[in-house]
């Protein structure tokens, strides 16, 4: 089958569309939902890691009904904040680097978590993914959250070409429009989950197939 030429801009227009059946991405519905700060996302972000949306909204909530600040997660000890979290994925580490990140802030950022990269890749365990995602969520910065959903999807369109993760955050920086890149995010995790899924993709219900290269997919409609 002919494909017509990759229209970024046609293709948000479709998938804006496409999503709005589905739940958004946890970050986003907690965002919504008035937990907005830079380190409300930043903790939701951590608790989110190889963690399904169904878990990390209600372990969010548990544990900011505790304590929704850095000031007053410092105060938790790491067995606390284990309980409150212990449904999501690795519950033990992820609250040891809750604590601490909390505790840091407290201590070197009155409490408050700047919206610097620096600052936040600085911090134990947070990466370019959980970094940006906070600066562009809670910080209205044009940052681009590249997670599995989106490595996968850009790549699997023929819209970039990169190996992992880090190579398509570089991709993208290098030809998405500025305006879409926090809006990348929120909505390839939707699509990515329910439509062009990792495996047996909905190819054939997919708004933008006149256009996807479909790359790497093995049973083409």
């Amino acid at each position: 089958m002919s494909k017509q030429p990759f229209d970024i801009e046609l293709a948000i227009q479709h998938l804006q569309n496409a999503v709005q059946p589905f739940p958004k991405a946890a970050l986003f519905e907690l965002v919504d939902q008035g937990y907005c700060s830079p380190f409300e996302v930043l903790i939701a972000c951590i608790i989110s890691i190889r963690t399904r949306d169904e878990i990390t909204i209600p372990v969010a909530h548990r544990l900011f009904n505790e304590a929704r600040t850095a000031v007053a997660i410092s105060s938790l000890t790491p067995g606390t904040i284990n309980e409150l979290i212990k449904a999501c994925t690795f519950p033990e580490p992820k609250a040891r680097q809750i604590q601490t990140i909390a505790c840091r802030l407290v201590n070197s950022y009155a409490g408050t978590l700047p919206c610097n990269a620096e600052v936040l890749l600085s911090l134990p365990g947070v990466g370019p993914k959980c970094a940006n995602l906070v600066l562009g969520i809670a910080c209205n910065q044009p940052r681009i959250g590249v997670d599995i959903h989106v490595h996968r999807v850009t790549n699997r369109w023929g819209y970039i070409h990169a190996r992992t993760p880090e190579k398509t955050l570089v991709a993208l920086e290098a030809k998405l429009p500025q305006t879409y890149w926090v809006e990348i995010n929120r909505l390839l995790v939707p699509f990515g989950k329910h439509i062009c899924t990792g495996h047996s993709p909905r190819c054939a219900t997919c708004p933008v197939l006149e256009m996807c290269q479909q790359v790497g997919v093995q049973t083409k409609p």
